[in-house]
């Protein structure tokens, strides 16, 4: 079973998607604050639905944005982007869906919650760097097996309709929150809300802007 986190415990809300380049590079940043941070601060990784419904459709519509911020995203956040996932692009077939990596992500979290930021970024490296299908349910199994999930268990779980429902419900709550865009990180500190990030930021940015929310929420 997860473990609950204390109640007065101040909570770090990631709000990102799969499918987004820049959170590719801000979910190091979210690792190594959860590392840096621990005790201190619980994080939650939340799936906003970047590319849903009618905005479902093959990558080469969008190919020709995406491959000009690549060079961008590399430069400002350092990584990378593999020769595998920009031949997926080129050849232009493979189908963009927000939904399939979000309900991943979603059973992850009821079997591992403290480990979802990694496998969340575990995702983005198997598609962003490696090409990986993220429409395949098997893609997700080595990343959620190397975690310790049952792997039966989880492939089991990703199929059910209550996750394709709470994943829903989960963008209907990212989408309240009224975000400019991904990634967005949001200090929870009781009934407070401080949004931290918009965008990507280096690490050094990030950590002292969430040291001076501390502070001020103490």
């Amino acid at each position: 079973m997860p473990q609950h986190q204390p109640a007065d415990r101040p909570e770090l809300l990631y709000l990102f998607d799969p499918l987004c380049g820049w959170c590719y590079g801000m979910s190091p940043v979210i690792q190594r604050v959860q590392q840096e941070f621990a005790g201190q601060l619980d994080v939650s990784v939340l799936c906003g639905g970047m590319v849903l419904g009618e905005q479902v459709g093959p990558i080469r519509h969008d190919w020709q944005y995406i491959s000009g911020a690549l060079q961008q995203v590399e430069r400002v956040t350092g990584v990378e982007f593999g020769a595998a996932f920009r031949a997926l692009g080129e050849e232009g077939s493979y189908v963009q869906d927000s939904e399939p990596p979000s309900w991943a992500i979603n059973v992850f979290r009821q079997l591992n919650q403290s480990q979802t930021a990694r496998f969340a970024h575990d995702i983005q490296v198997a598609y962003f760097r490696d090409g990986a299908d993220l429409n395949e349910p098997k893609t997700y199994l080595p990343l959620a097996t190397a975690y310790g999930v049952d792997g039966a268990d989880f492939l089991r779980r990703l199929t059910l309709p209550e996750t394709a429902l709470a994943t829903r419900q989960e963008f209907a709550a990212v989408a309240k929150i009224g975000l400019q865009g991904f990634p967005t990180a949001i200090l929870r500190v009781g009934s407070q809300g401080y949004v931290l990030a918009r965008g990507y930021q280096p690490y050094e940015t990030f950590a002292e802007g969430l040291r001076q929310a501390l502070e001020q929420a103490e």
